[in-house]
């Protein structure tokens, strides 16, 4: 490597050293980190252009850097070596470039390593249908999909392939076999790498996010033909998971999505972070698992029920976000206005502020 891609090396060690999440470079400012959830700038100068353009372009496939000037936004991953893989998205704003690079750590955490429900180990054995894992940016979805993916790895003999903008974690063959395509890369969307995907003899997709209309419509279709498909969206319930899917679609073709919503839904993880109590981040998660009677609540359109059928389904392993938020409350995990800030149902957490 050259001297100059060492400059940005520099950042991302001190990155490392910090234990931060984040690193944003922009033009306009000096860096700054993201470390447990907290922003702080790092003692370097103001960034200009001419920095951003060495820093950054030296490290970027070119094809990346071109489709960045072209577009104005890029993503990719770029690895240090014996230190990190790094998350890299590109983009501009007001006083010029901008990149955001988030660590990728370099081993798979497991289920139980990340602290999430053992329920969600359930996961693993699902055989057909749709398996939805949401949240905000930045919420970790990526990283539970990846120990989910590293369960199924290790315990069955399946056909994987994951469909990612960029590539995360990488998957070695245990007793699957796991094909990893790049969008970008390897594929020009995540729309003809879902088409492709479903001539390739697959046993399980995971599509990295399901942003577009096509995309949703396309997992939606494999998972209803059988396939086991993992997918993310940028939402915080389940129940706002379900509507944000119907909705994508034209009204005219929305009870036809409920059907087939209603009948291939597995299951839907949504999890938020909070900061923890002392410092660093902790997850609150929801989990719903599609039963009979949710799927007719989705067919009918009866969405709101679904708070309460989660609710009573507590003993079967269900989970609503503010009983998990409460319960981290409860454990003096989070405080009292980090419950509120996250709750769906703020009325449940005003009591708490006064405390």
């Amino acid at each position: 490597m050259s001297a100059v891609g060492y400059r940005i090396d520099r950042f991302l060690r001190l990155m490392n050293d910090r234990g931060a999440s984040d690193l944003h470079l922009a033009v306009g400012r000096p860096p700054m980190l993201r470390v447990a959830g907290a922003m702080e700038q790092i003692r370097y100068r103001i960034v200009l252009q001419a920095d951003f353009h060495q820093m950054i372009q030296p490290i970027a496939p070119a094809e990346r850097w071109q489709e960045f000037e072209a577009t104005g936004d890029a993503d990719f991953a770029y690895e240090v070596p014996n230190l990190a893989r790094f998350r890299v998205n590109l983009f501009r704003q007001r006083r010029g470039s901008a990149a955001v690079f988030r660590v990728i750590p370099s081993t798979t955490m497991t289920v139980d390593q990340l602290g999430l429900p053992p329920q969600i180990r359930r996961l693993a054995d699902i055989s057909s249908g749709l398996v939805l894992v949401t949240g905000p940016t930045g919420s970790g979805k990526s990283t539970t999909l990846a120990a989910i993916i590293d369960l199924i790895n290790e315990s069955r003999d399946c056909h994987i392939i994951t469909l990612e903008d960029p590539i995360e974690f990488v998957h070695p063959n245990k007793r699957s076999l796991v094909h990893q395509r790049e969008i970008g890369a390897h594929a020009t969307g995540f729309g003809e790498a879902l088409r492709a995907a479903g001539r390739e003899d697959p046993d399980l997709i995971l599509v990295g996010e399901m942003r577009d209309l096509e995309t949703i419509s396309m997992a939606l279709a494999a998972a209803d033909r059988g396939t086991v498909v993992f997918g993310t969206l940028h939402t915080n319930s389940a129940v706002k998971t379900i509507d944000r899917i119907i909705g994508v679609f034209p009204a005219s073709e929305q009870n036809g999505v409920r059907n087939v919503l209603g009948e291939s839904l597995r299951a839907v993880v949504a999890q938020q972070l909070l900061p923890r109590a002392g410092g660093g981040r902790v997850a609150a998660v929801e989990i719903l698992f599609c039963t009979p009677a949710i799927g007719n609540m989705i067919r009918e359109g009866n969405t709101r029920q679904i708070i309460s059928a989660i609710q009573t389904g507590a003993k079967s392993g269900m989970i609503e976000m503010d009983t998990a938020i409460r319960a981290l409350y409860d454990a003096g995990l989070v405080s009292a206005r980090a419950a509120y800030d996250k709750a769906i149902n703020k009325e449940l957490f005003e009591d708490l502020l006064g405390n």
